[in-house]
């Protein structure tokens, strides 16, 4: 009989029960979960049009009332980019906008069964509006704390669905620094910390699966920041792959920002660790995490894979936004970073036209309406 998840420090190997709500080890360090079996077709709740239509999957059992709005099943749409025919996830067809909402529906479901009524969020839009959205729909109070910086028309978003915001001075590493030294009074929802979101994100990788009529694409192209997609994919078609279900991991590529590319350095260093790299404003706000905490479990999620982490710059991030936006696919400019990696990758042969690639398109333009007028000469 296979074991019950478990909190695992992937560092000690320490385990934790999961009866109790938990965001970090004893000497704190992120947590990940054990591994799970994973999932096969025949277990599809093929009546739930959201991703809870994988709940079988999921770290906990139908005792957990899930916190749903419909999130999940987004469109893969065709398109020819670069000259090769791909595949765009259109996660902004979500309540709130962005692929957010996967992690925070299945973490708050989660953490309101063990108890917790309150909850603590860092970001610089997409996840705090998505946990303020989902805490609001399962009766929690949320307080999120984002960058002074951040897109008015995301902070409006968190505030119409009831959460208290705190504005932090300084840069997207400074508002985490500052939800660390909050969190010892309010619970810790992160969706860089919380393994649950992971497993919220990890349905992606189920829902490829789904869309391409059971197998895995040959590359996902995700814009990567913390890297939560990029783990969700890994937890997802690795468990696809223990479940028989699949016969090979598809190739992971994390795309960061020249200008904020932690990932991308070490990546490029051969390092499992840290190293130098540039930290200057960019375009891709979503994307602008300068210590990401799971530095070492990303990179190994990429490696696995037989991906890559790669940069790109403001102005390749700037030119794909418009080009995808003349095919009529409107994005905020964090997620027009795989748009811009997918030419370079096609033009140094690591991707070939033939290939299934999907592109993770993770969040609506309109959320970046003021940022991308400015693009245009427009003030707005």
């Amino acid at each position: 009989m296979a074991q019950s998840p478990s909190y695992l420090d992937p560092r000690s190997g320490r385990t934790w029960p999961l009866d109790h709500p938990r965001w970090r080890s004893d000497d704190g360090a992120p947590l990940m979960l054990t591994e799970l079996p994973g999932l096969r077709r025949d277990a599809i709740a093929a009546g739930t049009r959201s991703l809870w239509r994988y709940r079988s999957a999921f770290p906990f059992g139908p005792e957990v009332a899930p916190i749903t709005m419909g999130e999940g099943c987004t469109p893969l749409v065709p398109r020819r980019i670069g000259g090769a025919e791909v595949h765009l996830k259109l996660e902004w067809f979500a309540p709130t906008g962005s692929f957010k909402d996967r992690g925070a529906s299945v973490m708050l479901s989660g953490l309101r069964a063990q108890g917790v009524e309150a909850v603590l969020e860092d970001s610089s839009g997409n996840g705090g509006a998505a946990i303020a959205a989902y805490a609001a729909a399962g009766g929690m109070a949320a307080t999120i704390m984002v960058p002074a910086s951040t897109s008015p028309a995301k902070i409006v978003q968190m505030k119409a669905a009831g959460a208290a915001i705190e504005l932090v001075p300084g840069t997207r590493q400074d508002c985490a620094d500052a939800a660390l030294a909050k969190a010892e009074a309010i619970f810790y929802a992160s969706h860089n910390w919380h393994p649950f979101f992971l497993h919220g994100t990890k349905t992606l990788a189920y829902e490829l699966w789904e869309d391409l009529g059971f197998r895995a694409p040959d590359n996902v192209i995700i814009p990567c920041g913390a890297g939560s997609n990029v783990l969700g994919c890994d937890i997802g078609f690795g468990e696809l792959l223990r479940a028989g279900e699949i016969a090979r991991l598809p190739r992971l590529f994390a795309i960061q920002p020249a200008n904020v590319g932690p990932i991308a350095a070490a990546f490029a260093a051969g390092s499992d660790t840290v190293v130098p790299c540039t930290v200057a404003p960019t375009i891709a706000e979503g994307t602008a995490i300068a210590k990401p905490i799971r530095l070492a479990e990303v990179l190994g999620a990429i490696r696995r894979s037989g991906g890559a982490a790669v940069t790109v710059t403001e102005a390749e991030i700037e030119t794909a936004l418009f080009s995808l936006a003349r095919t009529g696919i409107y994005v905020e400019p964090t997620c027009a970073t795989a748009a811009a990696a997918l030419a370079n990758l096609l033009a140094d042969g690591t991707i070939r036209p033939g290939e299934t690639t999907v592109l993770v398109l993770t969040g609506t333009g309109l959320k970046a309406t003021a940022r991308i007028g400015a693009l245009m000469g427009m003030e707005i």
